[in-house]
């Protein structure tokens, strides 16, 4: 009988042990954000145009998506259509392309391309946050390829890049 009772005293310590450990877990999150969620619950997240001379038609829809995608992986805000607690609006107002380096028989041999989002960042809780903004963002590519080519691989590169700088500029506080 004397060793059951030091068998159960040993399981019932080991077992309140094990619940005291996995009570006191700290959990850490490194996505950046740094929202206070007790009082921001909520983001709207406006659909932006392209604004620019120069157009290429995926460029909106991917922006948009990847922005939008952006915050909802790198916090627990709700996305909604309006009178967000927080709201980003704006519109893609360039992207271009220019000879970047000149070869020595005197051609381009390699080209850049940019792309510029002009950005209105509103905080309905705490309007001294509050901004507008320009991000841009560029990729060059060697002459011996096509635009069309490298075209949405270089976009692509550049509206993640683009997202990342919004999202560091209005929930990140870096």
């Amino acid at each position: 009988m004397d060793w059951t009772n030091k068998t159960t005293y040993k399981l019932l310590a080991f077992s309140c042990w094990l619940l005291v450990v996995s009570a006191c877990s700290v959990s850490y999150k490194f996505n950046g954000s740094s929202i206070d969620y007790t009082k921001i619950k909520t983001i709207q997240i406006v659909d932006f145009p392209i604004r620019s001379n120069y157009v290429w038609g995926p460029m909106a829809p991917m922006f948009n998506n990847e922005l939008k995608d952006q915050f909802t992986r790198g916090t627990r805000l709700s996305q909604v259509k309006r009178n967000g607690d927080l709201k980003i609006e704006g519109e893609i107002t360039q992207y271009s392309q220019r000879n970047k380096q000149v070869s020595a028989d005197g051609y381009s041999s390699q080209t850049e391309l940019s792309m510029t989002v002009n950005v209105r960042f509103t905080n309905n809780l705490k309007h001294d946050e509050d901004f507008e903004r320009q991000f841009t963002a560029q990729r060059s590519f060697d002459n011996t390829q096509p635009l069309s080519a490298v075209q949405e691989e270089l976009v692509g590169e550049m509206v993640k890049d683009i997202a990342d700088q919004i999202f560091n500029a209005t929930v990140a506080n870096w």
